[in-house]
């Protein structure tokens, strides 16, 4: 099994590289997508419904325990909803983990969730984990033992600054997140005024995916990215970033 899992600041373009992954790895088996991000949006790239959230399911069970069935434990019934949150697809399936809204504590259920998604994630070869905006989501080490980190950044300074903190932080939080990866969207090289500071953030790779008008097409037509062209120029360079980094 491995786990990708995708990062960076808001708006440069997170979801549509998990999206292209999950393209790509789909066409080798059957694998899982996590949304991890609480505005949740991971399915509308890839034109799949969500029904309910693990964050919805969090506050159901916490607000009403007596829904829980006679005879069933809590754990036992935690599990079978959770397994039911499941959207399960012919090329891929996914899991939207939603937020947590209420005040209360949830200290059971995150437990049992962790549990649950360490075990569900070995049933499948690649796991994709698009992550939430910035750098909480490492604070809170929901993304432990990746294989490949893809830190997502515009072309702008600020964009590579919040990487390079990114990057640093799993370091600071010794979290194991494998081979770590800048990938500049939406341009075809480095741009000059980048190249100091993005040789000083200590990435393993960095990579450039560019603009993709076919994407935007797909999107603005509510199309899954699933089903782009072959001939896409993102997928195509998403398919030799991930030959060269050993995908």
């Amino acid at each position: 099994m491995k786990t990708l899992a995708v990062s960076g600041k808001g708006g440069v373009g997170k979801t549509t590289l998990a999206s292209l992954l999950v393209k790509l790895l789909s066409k080798r088996k059957v694998m899982l997508a996590v949304d991890a991000d609480p505005n949740t949006n991971l399915n509308l790239m890839l034109g799949v419904e969500v029904e309910k959230t693990i964050g919805q399911l969090r506050e159901e069970i916490t607000e009403d325990p007596d829904a829980i069935p006679d005879g069933m434990s809590k754990q036992d019934y935690t599990e079978y909803q959770l397994q039911m949150s499941i959207v399960e697809g012919s090329k891929f399936d996914l899991i939207a983990m939603g937020r947590q809204e209420g005040p209360g504590c949830y200290c059971y259920i995150n437990n049992l969730l962790r549990v649950f998604m360490d075990s569900l994630a070995e049933k499948y070869p690649y796991v994709i984990i698009d992550n939430e905006a910035g750098m909480e989501h490492l604070s809170r080490r929901t993304t432990r033992n990746t294989d490949f980190l893809f830190i997502v950044s515009d072309t702008t300074r600020t964009g590579v600054l919040t990487a390079e903190r990114i990057r640093k932080m799993t370091e600071d939080l010794k979290l194991n997140t494998g081979t770590t990866c800048l990938v500049l969207n939406r341009t075809a090289e480095v741009p000059e005024n980048l190249r100091e500071n993005i040789a000083r953030g200590g990435f393993d790779h960095v990579v450039t995916l560019p603009e993709d008008k076919t994407i935007s097409e797909f999107v603005s037509q509510g199309r899954s990215l699933v089903d782009l062209p072959e001939t896409s120029p993102a997928f195509i360079k998403i398919k030799q970033i991930a030959k060269e980094i050993g995908v």
